[in-house]
């Protein structure tokens, strides 16, 4: 990868998922990154030990960081933690609501200080509204959000399946890190960004918000099954495995019928001559669709959904995923040994990246001590 941000020191108190995959996408860049843990670490690094002993929520996101400890409870320790801070880019912290500036490390204090940095605060739902205090983890704000409403099936909600609110938040945040990056650069201004799980998720749910809000549509728990456009869903193969396909057009629809259902006339059926019918009819659509897809083994299907254009994808297992030939790896060092991971979307010039070690616990408070605590007695 490119090391675009060479030169920029981000200091981050961070624990658990989205200050944590900011954090990491900058030292992916090219940034020094400083992770401030406690003194008993991160509690993302106890989530699980099935990486032979790591966590894999920390293995993934703490690549090329070093790790220091610090009490920030002992004077000593805000000292050092202060000096970091002084010279510093980018401040990221997602500590709970309040405690940051209990510590004496608020945006607005630091920033008179150093008027070129960047802080960063990421929490459950932002710096104000009466909500602002709580307390947030993902599942919770998968369901104070709406998302839990409008996931799952006809038996009831359902979690998505990865952290999707603190990657949102993590994501939302990257985003505006590098643009005050980008600004600060033609300005030598710095500025304070402030993420919330909840909005950055709420921006995510606006098409249902508009879809309720403007045209009364609530819409339906429907599993792997698309709540408005059909057919768009998941049908089982005689082998007991699935395939998701979508329709998007009266074109693919007709091409469907004839080259994948051997029913050209179908395309003709007034029941299913729009998409609007279609979703109205979908019933008496699935049982025209069912016992085709149910006669032949998935793969069979699958070739014949490529055949004819039509947009498809298996439903994977994870045994599937982890054998997938479209998967791209990379290996990041560990303190157990090296882990394969896969890799970060973005390509850059065709060639897949290669970053830094995830540290072991305070691995380098010893050198980060020294480093700052000299820097507080040349000040």
């Amino acid at each position: 990868m490119k090391r675009d941000l060479e030169g920029v020191l981000v200091v981050s108190v961070e624990q658990a998922v989205a200050a944590p995959y900011l954090s990491c996408k900058l030292a992916d860049a090219g940034a020094r990154v400083i992770k401030v843990e406690r003194p008993e670490g991160d509690f993302a690094r106890d989530y699980d030990q099935l990486v032979h002993g790591e966590s894999a929520y920390f293995v993934w996101l703490n690549r090329g960081k070093e790790s220091v400890c610090l009490d920030l409870k002992k004077e000593e320790d805000r000292a050092i933690l202060m000096n970091m801070v002084a010279r510093a880019d980018v401040f990221i912290q997602n500590l709970a609501p309040g405690a940051v500036e209990r510590l004496g490390f608020g945006s607005e204090a630091l920033r008179r200080k150093n008027p070129r940095l960047i802080t960063c605060s990421i929490s459950g739902y932002g710096d104000e509204g009466p909500l602002r205090d709580l307390k947030a983890y993902d599942l919770l704000v998968q369901a104070e959000s709406g998302l839990s409403a409008i996931t799952g099936n006809e038996h009831g909600s359902a979690r998505v399946g990865v952290s999707v609110c603190d990657i949102a938040a993590g994501m939302t945040a990257t985003q505006a890190v590098l643009q005050a990056l980008i600004a600060r650069a033609s300005t030598g201004e710095g500025r304070h960004i402030a993420v919330s799980l909840y909005h950055a998720l709420s921006d995510w749910m606006n098409v249902p918000y508009l879809q309720f809000a403007y045209g009364g549509k609530t819409p339906a728990r429907s599993g792997l099954n698309h709540p408005t456009i059909a057919p768009y869903g998941s049908y089982v193969c005689a082998d007991g495995k699935s395939v998701l396909f979508s329709i998007q057009n009266e074109r693919e629809w007709a091409m469907f019928c004839r080259d994948v259902l051997g029913r050209a006339d179908l395309a003709l059926d007034p029941r299913f001559s729009s998409n609007s019918e279609r979703v109205r009819n979908r019933e008496a659509l699935d049982a025209e669709i069912v016992p085709s897809f149910g006669s032949v083994a998935r793969d069979v299907m699958a070739e014949r959904l490529h055949s004819a254009r039509i947009a498809y994808g298996r439903v994977s297992t994870l045994d599937d995923v982890a054998a997938h030939p479209q998967n791209r790896y990379m290996s990041v060092d560990t303190p157990t040994g090296p882990v394969q991971l896969m890799a970060p979307g973005a390509l850059a010039d065709g060639v897949v990246p290669s970053f830094g070690a995830v540290p072991a616990l305070g691995a380098d408070t010893v050198r980060i001590r020294q480093e700052f605590s000299a820097l507080r007695a040349a000040v």
